[in-house]
């Protein structure tokens, strides 16, 4: 990483999760799928645990710790990958807004994957963490 992180809003993957919060809750909002309260409440909840996972594993203090979270905020993007399919086939979302919505899933699946990598190399996270 070159610039040093203090805080879980510097990690550019949590920054990108926060981006994906704000496009599913305005996809939602469409009135179909606005109607199907169960979906949305789970496609919202997997959203939200993207960038909450991120953001509880940086604060638990350590490489083992952040890394376990990743893995449960990347899990959270298969998730919420397969609700997007869910709200495709009920056409609540066009085609453009799913394949949108995949390609974040997926660049965020990604970047907590290279991040992983990262933390698994290095001894120490660099930056330290505020309390």
């Amino acid at each position: 990483m070159s610039k040093k992180v203090t805080c879980f809003e510097d990690l550019n993957v949590w920054q990108k999760a926060r981006e994906l919060v704000g496009f599913i809750y305005e996809l939602t909002k469409k009135k179909d799928f606005a109607r199907d309260y169960a979906l949305v409440d789970q496609v919202r909840r997997a959203s939200i645990s993207i960038m909450s996972n991120i953001a509880e594993g940086f604060e638990r203090g350590s490489n083992k710790e952040f890394i376990q979270f990743l893995y449960i905020a990347k899990g959270s993007c298969g998730e919420m990958r397969s609700q997007l399919y869910a709200a495709l086939d009920q056409q609540y979302i066009s085609e453009d807004e799913f394949l949108n919505a995949k390609d974040r899933c997926l660049k965020i699946s990604g970047m907590a994957s290279n991040l992983i990598s990262y933390l698994k190399s290095s001894k120490s996270f660099e930056g330290k963490r505020q309390k």
